[in-house]
């Protein structure tokens, strides 16, 4: 019988993105500091709108997005009311039910980077409140891997180094935790 043990607490990351990242952002960027703490990392502009058209309909043309990560550890339980409060941001500045931008939760932990949705898919686990979660890289031998069903964007080695430069802020963080 495995013995349970203590759960590791993961860094918060989340994926921001829209035809307008930086003015959506610094419209609720106070909003997010408020309910998840500072943020201790912001990626460069990542192209998002290359990987997909999904989201130009809804958000305009021209969409690219930016990682965060925020100084706060969290429990991996968390995530799934994490995922619903950055709903109900994407819904409050909703115009006429298209949002202005995405905001898609997620966390680092040293084996494997975890994004939050509210779509089922059979590589998806449930976690409650409406909310799955999906392993959508893993870290071995020294760099990310992906996964047949990984999202485009983060096959892309652009996304991974920005991931990498939060995985080492995590594992800094982590190694304070520990002692």
């Amino acid at each position: 019988m495995g013995k349970v043990r203590r759960v590791d607490l993961v860094n918060l990351v989340m994926f921001f993105f829209s035809s307008q990242v930086e003015y959506w952002l610094s419209e609720v960027e106070d909003e997010l500091i408020e309910k998840f703490g500072p943020i201790d990392y912001k990626s460069d502009m990542l192209d998002f709108e290359k990987y997909t058209l999904y989201y130009n309909k809804e958000m305009g043309e021209g969409v690219k997005g930016i990682l965060l990560s925020f100084e706060r550890l969290i429990h991996p339980y968390q995530l799934a009311d994490i995922k619903n409060m950055t709903n109900e941001i994407e819904q409050r500045y909703a115009v006429k039910g298209n949002r202005r931008f995405n905001i898609d939760p997620g966390y680092i932990h040293h084996m494997q980077f975890v994004l939050a949705t509210t779509k089922m898919w059979p590589h998806r686990i449930y976690i409650g409140k409406g909310i799955y979660a999906e392993t959508t890289l893993m870290y071995i031998n020294g760099r990310w891997k992906d996964y047949d069903f990984t999202y485009p964007n983060y096959k892309e080695e652009e996304y991974k180094r920005e991931l990498e430069k939060i995985r080492l802020k995590y594992l800094e963080k982590r190694k304070k935790f520990l002692r």
